[in-house]
């Protein structure tokens, strides 16, 4: 089973095409690893209490009213109020960077655990290929389980920021930047991902209209497809050794290619 990670940046288009490949001709499972996130902070979870525990005494307006919907269970506490965490932990400051530290070391084990209970699923259905949607999949170094990494990006940053504002009316020109900022560069993600080499990193261009980005991907899907045909993943199947070989030796090509991308950049800064 081909385990395609799909990542980009925020406001470059990366859940349309996710909502693209879910639907025919792909209808690929998606493993949507921001809902998932959005599951392990639910009132009531242990990532929820977590939060609390953290950052309530220091951000008032963390949690937001009860809802007034009569089914709704108070005995789990109030719903968090994601905007005010959005601005507690967006950001370039030692302060903001510490407290994302820390609600990412509340929120990525949990959503882990999650993805790898769906990927089994997909993998025991017989899929040919699910798409795992990670905004920060390099940073979390979930690519090196990628069979195929697609970055979603755009060429010039300021149809980013205005896709953003437009969608977000609420943020400040300097909330959008922080936010944009704090998930990195999309054209470095870009770049990143094509040194994965041809079919095993892919870049989807989104700076037209939708038109143009399904025809993007199409072109996209077709490399794709030649370099994991679906034959290869039903003998994957049908041979459980063999996908087992077949997973460690793409953990550690990938594990080669980060390392020197890595060390290419090293040497970059060191010139400076």
């Amino acid at each position: 089973m081909l385990l395609l990670g799909l990542t980009g940046s925020i406001a470059t288009g990366k859940s349309t095409v996710s909502s693209i490949l879910s639907s025919p001709p792909y209808s690929l499972p998606i493993i949507d690893a921001d809902i998932l996130a959005r599951k392990v902070v639910e009132p009531g979870t242990p990532g929820y209490n977590a939060i609390l525990s953290h950052f309530q005494s220091t951000t008032p307006d963390l949690l937001l009213p009860f809802p007034d919907d009569p089914k709704y269970d108070r005995s789990k506490g109030a719903p968090l109020n994601r905007p005010a965490l959005g601005r507690r932990v967006f950001g370039d400051s030692e302060e903001r960077k510490k407290d994302r530290a820390v609600l990412n070391g509340i929120v990525h084990p949990a959503v882990r655990k999650g993805m790898y209970k769906a990927l089994l699923g997909a993998y025991l259905r017989g899929c040919w290929a699910v798409v795992l949607d990670v905004p920060l999949l390099f940073e979390s170094g979930l690519d090196t389980l990628c069979g195929t990494v697609m970055v979603v990006a755009v060429k010039d940053p300021v149809i980013q920021m205005k896709r953003l504002r437009d969608r977000d009316p609420h943020l400040t020109a300097e909330d959008a930047e922080n936010r944009v900022r704090s998930q990195g560069d999309v054209r470095e993600k870009a770049r990143r991902c094509e040194e994965r080499g041809q079919g095993k990193g892919v870049v989807v261009w989104n700076d037209g209209d939708k038109a143009a980005l399904k025809g993007e991907l199409e072109r996209v899907m077709r490399e794709v497809a030649r370099s994991s045909p679906r034959w290869w993943a039903w003998l994957l199947l049908l041979c459980p050794p063999l996908a087992g070989l077949a997973g460690l030796w793409n953990y550690w090509r990938n594990w080669v290619i980060n390392r020197r991308w890595k060390d290419g950049e090293l040497k970059a800064k060191a010139k400076l």
